[in-house]
């Protein structure tokens, strides 16, 4: 029961963060766009846009189990990137704080690589994706 509890716990944190990036994007999309536009990335608007719907359909997938390894993966590499964009070295000089974010998202990046690899737990999930389809549990004949 414990574990249980703990893995629903976690998806439930993973998915906040994402409703809350997510709302944040739709709530104010200039303001997004302008902090794109800001890291020098070409077509802010529809990156911003692009994002808030990327970063739902992460959330929809922590939430529900559904796609749950895969979108672990993305969204690993998704603040990976985002570590780099926007807090990467160059802006490190002058902003020592930049540099813990920048360290904070490769420790998000381990709990992404964590979940990709155990899954969303076996209560409350859908439990679909390829994990589910070719993973240990299941025997291809």
């Amino acid at each position: 029961m414990a574990r249980t509890i703990a893995v629903l716990v976690a998806r439930l944190i993973f998915s906040g963060l994402f409703v809350m990036a997510t709302s944040f994007k739709f709530f104010d999309m200039p303001s997004t766009a302008g902090y794109i536009a800001g890291a020098g990335l070409p077509f802010p608007l529809v990156l911003a846009w692009s994002a808030a719907v990327f970063e739902a359909g992460l959330a929809f997938a922590f939430l529900t189990g559904a796609f749950f390894s895969e979108a672990a993966l993305l969204a690993g590499i998704y603040v990976i990137f985002l570590a780099f964009a926007f807090h990467g070295p160059s802006h490190w000089e002058g902003n020592q704080a930049e540099f813990g974010f920048f360290v904070d998202h490769f420790t998000f990046r381990a709990g992404m690589l964590f979940a990709a690899v155990h899954g969303p737990g076996e209560r409350l999930a859908l439990n679909l994706g390829l994990k589910q389809t070719f993973g240990p549990a299941r025997r291809i004949a």
